[in-house]
């Protein structure tokens, strides 16, 4: 399992440095089934892919900027929590080898949710039934994604997955998978850590949670031991649980870092030798 889960994100990863993130996105059809809802971030909404998940009889629901389109434009200064509009597709799109046409309209539902920092989203699905689907679920089930966001960043930003040691095809996949290895141990320990997690938390006045980054740390320092000490790998695991245990952070519900969404766009990334990298 964790191979096939490993092998599409590097998967993903190669392909979006070809693609865009729909047509990458779009290669992972023979993986969807029937009456799936897939959930995503703002850069996906274009016709031609919504139309593809209504083709397949799969749902979405999708962030989507507020100047999105017209239509989006108009659902905002209306004022109402939730809309059915029909969208076409846009006068220069390309009908070349599609099975529909210029006049071939999508119905889309349109739904405001309000964040607790006072912010407005707009999200866009397919899930037009307002009675099955009232509004007031969305905010819940849009944050169900939130373990892909905080996966992704744990992956680029505390593994440094995008910064490799060397230049070839097998030095890259190398890199890439010994991140992965790594993320899933920290999770396997984390996940059997839960329990005893959950028992100091009940005489405490806040909750704690691992150090995610501590964790991938004392991972990082002691993985060739793992592979090749000759002691008992329980003494080795053990050790580390501890160190997992005593190094937590306490969970703070309803905080909001305010998002400086332009804070990247105008920098320059720094360059990064392949010898630079903290190599596993």
């Amino acid at each position: 399992m964790y191979d096939v889960l490993n092998q599409l994100v590097l998967d993903s990863v190669l392909e979006n440095i070809k693609t865009g993130e729909r047509e990458s996105a779009l290669k992972h059809k023979y993986h969807w089934k029937e009456d799936d809802l897939i959930i995503y971030d703002r850069g996906y909404p274009s016709y031609d892919f919504k139309y593809e998940h209504i083709k397949s009889g799969v749902d979405y629901l999708i962030r989507v900027q507020k100047n999105h389109s017209r239509i989006v434009s108009e659902f905002i200064s209306s004022g109402k929590r939730s809309l059915i509009v029909d969208v076409f597709p846009q006068e220069k799109h390309s009908f070349a080898g599609k099975d529909y046409n210029k006049s071939t309209s999508i119905k889309v539902r349109l739904v405001r949710v309000g964040l607790s920092s006072g912010e407005t989203e707009i999200l866009m699905t397919s899930l037009l039934d307002s009675q099955i689907y009232p509004s007031d679920i969305f905010k819940e089930l849009y944050f169900l994604r939130w373990g892909v966001e905080t996966f992704c960043d744990e992956l680029k930003n505390k593994l440094k997955v995008e910064y490799f040691t060397g230049y070839s095809k097998i030095s890259i996949e190398q890199d890439f998978f010994c991140a992965v290895f790594i993320s899933n141990l920290q999770s396997i320990i984390v996940n059997d850590l839960e329990e005893e997690l959950k028992a100091k938390n009940r005489t405490r006045k806040l909750d704690y949670k691992i150090n995610t980054n501590l964790s991938y740390g004392f991972l990082k320092n002691r993985i060739l031991e793992l592979l090749f000490k000759e002691a008992p790998l329980e003494e080795v695991f053990k050790e580390l649980e501890n160190l997992f245990l005593q190094n937590t952070i306490p969970i703070r519900l309803n905080r909001n870092n305010k998002r400086e969404s332009g804070k990247y766009r105008t920098g320059v990334r720094p360059v990064v030798l392949k010898n630079q990298k903290d190599a596993i």
